[in-house]
């Protein structure tokens, strides 16, 4: 296991080289998210203890409107005042998610984050840990994504980048104080994440129950390139790439 509280460079190397490793004989964008997922709430903890460090993990990758299960465009039109402008409108969706309850570990089980429509600062306003989160990592949300373009940010001009919450405790932007972030002791939030060829991007946040310092934060950039790698292959140019990003039994959350 790698602690946050220490985590180091050789822990850094270590993780990368197995994260990377995480898409092989992966057979869709879920199986590989979910296996990212899993991984990194299983190995960052306590060697002595065997406590894992992080609360929740979760991965998200961005997707068209119109590619989203049913249940996902319900959750995306919910944050909606009225319907989306284009069935191009981009959504941050939910892939991957590993944590200590038993809901927290089912994609399909998630209400409120199953699927975030990312069209404007005012829509994602709502949610103000993935307003600063999609801010720190590049993603221009002055104005309003055209019907006609579906995409929000070019990725050949950002690099890989993380996001870090040092304290989030009275946070303004991580919300869920009272229901989520007091009562399982959350300490810090970081998330990593970048682009692909297709300009869909992804990001990983992890909820820790350690406080992660930023000198440790900034080492999880080489994290998100692994992260990249590992996805890569179903990245929207091939075969390869899942059809639907939900998939499976409908559930709640």
């Amino acid at each position: 296991m790698y602690s946050l509280a220490s985590f180091s460079i050789a822990d850094m190397t270590e993780c990368a080289s197995e994260l990377r490793k995480l898409g092989a004989a992966a057979s869709s964008t879920q199986d590989v998210a979910q296996r990212i997922a899993s991984y990194l709430y299983r190995q960052l903890g306590n060697d002595q203890t065997g406590r894992q460090d992080c609360v929740l993990v979760r991965c998200f990758l961005t997707r068209a409107y119109r590619e989203l299960d049913p249940k996902s465009q319900d959750c995306a039109r919910r944050a909606l005042a009225c319907g989306p402008g284009s069935v191009d409108m981009k959504c941050l969706t939910l892939f991957g998610t590993a944590g200590e309850r038993p809901e927290w570990n089912d994609r399909n089980r998630s209400r409120r984050y199953r699927s975030i429509p990312i069209t404007d600062k005012q829509v994602v306003a709502q949610f103000p840990m993935v307003l600063q989160l999609l801010q720190q990592l590049g993603v221009d949300l002055t104005s309003k994504t055209q019907p006609e373009s579906d995409q929000l940010v070019d990725w050949t001009q950002h690099t890989l980048d993380v996001f870090h919450v040092a304290e989030a405790k009275g946070s303004p932007f991580v919300p869920a104080q009272e229901e989520f972030v007091i009562p399982f002791g959350i300490e810090s939030v970081l998330g990593f994440g970048g682009g692909f060829p297709s300009k869909e991007f992804f990001t990983v946040i992890l909820f820790s129950r350690v406080r992660i310092s930023r000198e440790t934060a900034e080492l999880f950039k080489p994290l998100a390139l692994s992260v990249k790698l590992a996805l890569l292959p179903f990245d929207n140019n091939g075969s390869k790439r899942s059809i639907h990003p939900v998939e499976g039994q409908p559930g709640r959350r």
